[in-house]
């Protein structure tokens, strides 16, 4: 099954990802990916879907999408990194999958939540991303 990631959500002070279920009258209705467990986010969350997120290189954004294969292809079957891995390892990776990321504006910070947001897809979603003219088109 594919994942649609304008559905994944990060929530600013929670770890993990969401999935989006409803609108409730005050926020949003999300699952946590991994233990599955139910939560009402308010409208004072900050919360961002994955769809939107997108990290700077030398020439442009490139998508969050685009940075998981290329992650993919980099790891080649092998695992991803701990998200708290020392950081010479992490950004070894980011050397790999994405050369030419602007290392003044994406941060090692950014980098571990990457790692950390790829590891969770790979484990309890899929890494074979909806194309987003098939996401948008699903949310209208």
């Amino acid at each position: 099954m594919k994942t649609n990631l304008a559905r994944i959500l990060a929530v600013s002070g929670q770890s993990g990802l969401y999935l989006y279920l409803a609108q409730a009258r005050n926020g949003v209705v999300a699952e946590n990916i991994a233990d599955k467990k139910r939560t009402v986010f308010d409208i004072h969350s900050r919360i961002t879907s994955l769809a939107d997120i997108a990290i700077y290189t030398d020439t442009e954004e490139l998508k969050l999408s685009e940075v998981f294969k290329a992650i993919e292809k980099a790891l080649d079957g092998a695992a991803a990194p701990d998200s708290k891995a020392p950081e010479a390892e992490i950004r070894a990776l980011f050397d790999k999958a994405v050369p030419s990321y602007d290392g003044e504006r994406f941060h090692l910070s950014h980098m571990r939540k990457v790692v950390l947001w790829y590891s969770l897809l790979a484990q309890y979603a899929s890494l074979d991303f909806e194309e987003e003219e098939n996401a948008e088109g699903e949310e209208n």
